[in-house]
């Protein structure tokens, strides 16, 4: 192969790449925005909102081995294309009829295919470019944060409009993920994705005995736990102090922090894969952020959650990295569905025990408390972790 010919293969797997990471989010982030509309047309209580909007992170966690198990029987990539397409399907069969079942049941088809995308990627990503892991992360991660803000920021102002109706906007936000899962067949690079040709008796169940993948799980399962818990408790936190004005400001800093961070990394990810220090560095500042939201008032509030925004997404393209540097190229596939098992289970276990604390002090403040234990775990596992790829 030439030289020419092997750089535009190269640069052809990571424009896949990142469209594939920005199908990760593009359905799943289309929800809040339309919460309203749904409420209104089929009469959800506050409960069965909660259902809805949880269903996808739950799923994460539940559906990561199933997709291990796929990857095993089919391979990699055609275990991304498979969750492409279900996450489309359900994405836009969300809608078919206004019934809460039919809703509930179409979400959980999505939520799977995400599962299955998620788990595939890092085994794509050594398949599509093995020298350049960490660069290669950093840009699929890269997609999902715009495939996060794109429907966030576009549902209500251009596309429910557009559509008219919810129902349509669903369909609209599902079909780049199916001309995603098309130009995959169309386009990746062909010696990479004949990864089929792996025994049919490739080995799916994650052996739960290995110390690594409860090392990663936890690591990656502090930052999920962090950031979608200070989402999800910072509004009624900033109320209970009574500065409710901030809100907006500090959940926009939080969650817009992601992208220099994200952007950053695309230059230096290379630089950083496999080494420990960042974790440390990063757990370190998460825990200073979230003492500053803590005892912090005004402008503080939002440095800090800015802070905890922009040391997350680093956290979480270096976490993404470790299973296809760590593990033999027939393992990433357990690996990585592992520690998503372990790292979604602590991102909704995480929160309920926070609030429980708050319940029973009635602190407003201790509800970050468990926060910073998880990531003060993440800064005393990241040293423990061999940094070498495992050989089988």
């Amino acid at each position: 192969m030439t030289s020419g010919s092997s750089h535009s293969r190269l640069l052809t797997a990571l424009a896949l790449l990142w469209l594939a990471g920005t199908g990760l989010r593009l359905t799943i982030l289309a929800v809040p925005p339309a919460i309203p509309s749904i409420h209104d047309d089929l009469h959800l209580s506050a409960t069965e909102v909660g259902i809805l909007t949880g269903l996808p992170s739950m799923l994460l966690a539940l559906a990561a081995v199933p997709g291990s198990l796929l990857i095993a029987r089919l391979g990699a990539v055609p275990a991304l294309v498979t969750g492409l397409l279900l996450c489309a399907a359900g994405g836009a069969l969300r809608g078919i009829v206004p019934d809460i079942g039919v809703l509930y049941g179409m979400t959980v088809i999505m939520g799977a295919g995400v599962a299955i995308m998620q788990v595939a990627m890092p085994p794509v990503v050594r398949l599509w470019a093995p020298n350049r892991i960490g660069f290669a992360t950093a840009l699929y991660t890269n997609g999902l944060l715009i495939g996060e803000i794109l429907p966030v920021a576009l549902m209500i102002p251009v596309v429910l409009p557009f559509a008219g109706s919810w129902q349509r906007a669903f369909v609209f936000w599902s079909i780049p993920v199916a001309v995603i899962a098309l130009l995959i067949v169309l386009l990746a690079p062909r010696s990479a994705a004949a990864d089929t040709s792996t025994p049919t008796r490739r080995r799916w169940w994650p052996d739960w005995n290995d110390g690594l993948i409860w090392k990663l799980g936890i690591m990656l399962g502090s930052v999920n736990a962090m950031y979608f818990g200070t989402n999800a408790f910072i509004p009624d936190y900033l109320n209970q102090k009574g500065q409710g004005e901030w809100i907006s400001a500090t959940l926009t800093a939080l969650n817009v922090a992601q992208l220099p961070a994200s952007f950053l990394l695309l230059a230096v990810a290379e630089r950083l894969k496999g080494k420990a220090w960042p974790y440390a560095l990063c757990g370190t500042a998460a825990i200073l952020a979230l003492i500053g939201v803590i005892v912090g008032n005004g402008i503080v509030l939002v440095l800090s959650a800015a802070l905890i925004g922009f040391v997350s997404a680093i956290i979480l393209v270096l976490a993404l990295a470790l299973p296809p540097l760590l593990a033999p190229p027939d393992d990433v596939h357990r690996v990585t569905a592992a520690m998503f098992t372990i790292s979604y289970s602590c991102a909704v276990i995480t929160p309920v025990i926070s609030g429980a604390i708050w319940d029973l002090t009635g602190i407003p403040q201790s509800v970050f408390v468990p926060f910073i234990i998880m990531t003060a775990a993440l800064v005393l596992l990241a040293p423990s972790i061999r940094h070498t790829v495992r050989r089988g």
